[in-house]
């Protein structure tokens, strides 16, 4: 057993050792939370990109190039996002069409954060062209395409990853993570994750507001919180118990939603997720993601982006427990997932993320989104 006295002390300052996260000991956890280098390795991997259209691209990329990837060239049919995107990676080549890509045998690795309903369809041709694929959350927008990329991956044998940022980029998530699996709060009971955007509607490009593009406001931003509940609580399987979505402000945009929630079960804890577009201008980040993790023996909350109550930065993990009640500095922690990502793809393993919680964690939000009872008001 952990001694409860000492555990905080040496996880806040030493890498969490491979028997705390075997998951034979951590009730289902992957050994994603390793501690690695960050340091950008020496080129391992070729990888090109497909689809320009949010800005995640860049943190996908860097996340890669980390773990060795070499970014060798790039396809956007919009030419002024080529633009921009050419001025910001000047040593990539501008290819002429997506099939230059796909038939280069040297490229292992395609990433995208096309629009939402153009994301499965790609990674179909990528596995078919023997490519793995990393794509940015929603990766897949209906259970059609779902059941289409399932098939793909069982004939191709290849990885078809998407990339949760609110876990794998956000260092507070990454350190609870570590903790959880340390013992620091006993047996993980429920989580609750809260997705909060700001709209800043000049930003956005007409196919953000109608929701055939990108499948509904569970499906898109309500990803990662079904990602973190899978992980946190260690569960292999769940069930939708409820959800709702609705257009409750932003009426001149009838397709679009800006407020949902679900409850949720799984085999191994229970969890709720709220996401919504009403982050006021007065904040001084793009949304106040939250997360809250309860266990037997205490609780973590998580402030992922902003400290409203005055720390600067993000980041922000406050820990709860029998023994004390901890702020927890994150700013050291490593990010690995993008050097276990390109070990995966070399080496043919999971330890960044398994396919199976990859697609879980999609599945879940579909049939939230699709399942959901419509909130009307006046």
């Amino acid at each position: 057993m952990i001694n409860r006295r000492n555990f905080i002390k040496s996880a806040a300052g030493a890498t969490v050792s491979a028997a705390l996260i075997n998951p034979a000991s951590a009730g289902g956890f992957s050994p994603f939370f390793i501690r690695t280098d960050s340091r950008q390795q020496a080129p391992r991997l070729r990888f090109a990109v497909v689809g320009i259209n949010h800005g995640h691209i860049h943190g996908m990329i860097q996340a890669v190039r980390n773990g060795g990837g070499e970014l060798v060239s790039f396809y956007a049919k919009e030419p002024d996002l080529a633009a921009d995107f050419y001025k910001r990676y000047p040593g990539v080549k501008n290819v002429r069409s997506e099939d230059e890509i796909l038939n280069d045998e040297s490229i292992r690795l395609i990433l995208s954060s096309g629009i939402p309903i153009d994301r499965a369809p790609l990674g179909i041709r990528a596995m078919q062209h023997g490519k793995d694929y990393l794509v940015d959350k929603p990766g897949i927008i209906t259970l059609e395409q779902l059941e289409d990329v399932k098939r793909t991956i069982a004939s191709t044998g290849r990885i078809y990853s998407i990339l949760y940022s609110e876990r794998f980029e956000n260092k507070a998530t990454v350190r609870a993570g570590e903790l959880v699996a340390a013992g620091a709060i006993g047996q993980v009971v429920q989580t609750i994750g809260l997705g909060p955007h700001q709209m800043n509607i000049p930003s956005r490009p007409s196919w953000f507001f109608d929701k055939k593009y990108f499948g509904g406001i569970i499906c898109d931003i309500g990803s990662h919180q079904f990602d973190q509940f899978l992980f946190f609580t260690g569960s292999t399987e769940a069930k939708i118990l409820s959800s709702q979505v609705g257009n409750v402000h932003y009426k001149q945009y009838p397709e679009f939603e800006d407020f949902g929630d679900t409850t949720l079960r799984g085999n191994r804890g229970s969890g709720y997720i709220r996401v919504d577009w009403f982050t006021p201008d007065g904040l001084k980040t793009w949304g106040d993601g939250r997360l809250t993790i309860l266990g037997t023996e205490g609780y973590m909350e998580l402030r992922k982006n902003i400290d409203i109550a005055g720390r600067p930065g993000g980041n922000h993990l406050f820990l709860v427990n029998n023994e004390k009640t901890e702020y927890v500095d994150c700013k050291d922690v490593e990010l690995p997932f993008g050097r276990l990502f390109v070990d995966d793809i070399l080496n043919r393993t999971e330890t960044a993320m398994t396919q199976h919680h990859c697609l879980l964690a999609t599945e879940l939000s579909l049939l939230a989104q699709k399942n959901a009872t419509q909130i009307t008001t006046t």
